[in-house]
């Protein structure tokens, strides 16, 4: 399980960084949501992975810390999801403006002469 949590977060990290690096505007605010994407199931992974463990403390049993999941990393990537997802409706109407003043969505703002 490890293993494949390890190389989705390094595909999903891989190619938000290549996207970041293309000339189109919509192709960096698809890196960088990625990349987002990347970094926040990383930090929900360090909250440890668990199955079959009890999601409620019971009353009776001895407190065990560690058979429960760390709840912080989970509140962090519930904030980062809402925040990231502002960002990117901040991002879009920016490359919708620009396109309109531009007439490109070109990073730079002009198409390379060929």
């Amino acid at each position: 399980m490890e293993l494949v949590l390890a190389i989705g977060i390094g595909v999903l990290a891989g190619s938000g960084v290549w996207l970041l690096l293309r000339p189109r505007s919509f192709q960096v605010i698809i890196g960088l949501s990625l990349l987002s994407y990347a970094v926040n199931l990383f930090i929900f992974a360090m909250g440890r992975l668990g199955t079959g463990l009890p999601p409620v403390v019971d009353p009776a049993a001895p407190i065990d810390p560690t058979a429960f999941t760390d709840p912080l990393p989970q509140a962090l990537v519930l904030t980062a999801i809402v925040i990231g997802f502002g960002m990117t409706a901040l991002f879009l109407v920016v490359l919708i403006v620009s396109r309109g003043l531009t007439g490109t969505d070109h990073v730079d703002g002009r198409e390379p002469e060929q």
